[in-house]
């Protein structure tokens, strides 16, 4: 089990399984630095700081800048992990993360925190739903969205042995630790963790769980369903994609626009090599102001909302 707190009911904050794994990384290799947008505490860093305050770059409210500072690290020999709200990385430096990191093929790894619709009371400009379909056309970002802190703590280990840029997601969301099949995550491979033959969900991040409980609650019904877990956005595993189609139906969910994220990704891959009817779950436009769970709620991003998309793709089999 990774380094995260569990709280009281059984969960976990993923970023605690990011700050505590960047500590021991730079324990380990003092080429390990942090750079941040004055998110020390959002982004749980304080125990970063407090260790190795010299290994802490906060350029305060820059986020272009930030990236631009990560670049020098890197090609000054350093592991630099860039770190803050995914909202204001991957919308105001997107410009810096395409061509200093991107196209140059630096070793920076950007950290996403608290995606998705994260900051749901701060409203929209606060969410991150584009994010995933902005650095998906990316060449060489690696890009993965984790579902619990174990995967968290894997993919940081990954980028910091990784040569080449990489792009997390790491959620705030609270979620329980999932029974993953694999020993460690393997770049570009997803993870089927259910088998099913009806229809198959895939989903990525903390809808990962709802995708499960929505199986469950299929299962109920007499529908076998199978949940893939599409960790990596980038490289994408398009074999378990096609496999998925077997079923004859598939559903994406994720916590992002279904414009260009994983359900454009899917709807890309299918239309090229296995058509199947598809259904895409998560959120068609701008998100209002609320909190999370009253968003996820209202735009069907849970479990019956999952298994009520999973009965469409399904009746419209041929």
């Amino acid at each position: 089990m990774s380094a995260a707190t569990k709280t009281n009911e059984g969960l976990y904050d993923c970023r605690d399984a990011f700050s505590k794994t960047l500590e021991a990384l730079a324990e380990a290799d003092d080429r390990v630095v942090a750079v941040v947008n004055d998110s020390v505490g959002s982004s749980k860093l304080g125990g970063f700081k407090k260790r190795w305050p010299e290994r802490l770059v906060n350029v305060g409210i820059a986020e272009q800048n930030m990236v631009g500072v990560g670049a020098g690290l890197a090609n000054g020999g350093r592991i630099p992990f860039v770190s803050c709200a995914s909202c204001f990385l991957t919308g105001r430096a997107l410009e810096q993360v395409k061509a200093d990191v991107a196209y140059s093929n630096t070793n920076v790894k950007l950290c996403g925190q608290s995606p998705g619709i994260g900051y749901g009371e701060l409203g929209p400009t606060h969410h991150s739903i584009e994010d995933l379909a902005w650095l998906r056309p990316l060449a060489n970002l690696v890009t993965i969205v984790p579902s619990d802190p174990w995967e968290t703590e894997q993919a940081i280990r990954f980028a910091a042995a990784y040569e080449g840029p990489v792009f997390i997601r790491v959620s705030r969301y609270p979620v329980p630790a999932l029974e993953h099949k694999i020993d460690r995550i393997e770049p570009g491979k997803a993870e089927v963790m259910r088998e099913g033959t009806d229809v198959a969900i895939l989903a990525n991040g903390v809808m990962l769980h709802k995708a499960l409980r929505a199986a469950e609650v299929l299962a109920e019904g007499g529908v076998s369903a199978r949940v893939v877990n599409m960790a990596w956005m980038n490289p994408l595993d398009i074999e378990a994609i096609v496999d998925a189609a077997g079923t004859g139906a598939v559903v994406t969910v994720e916590e992002a626009s279904v414009r260009g994220g994983l359900g454009g990704a899917v709807a890309e891959t299918l239309a090229l090599r296995r058509p199947v009817p598809m259904e895409l779950v998560g959120f068609p436009g701008f998100v209002p102001t609320g909190t999370v769970d009253f968003l996820f709620d209202h735009f069907g991003l849970t479990a019956a909302g999952i298994a009520a998309a999973a009965r469409k793709a399904i009746s419209r089999k041929e």
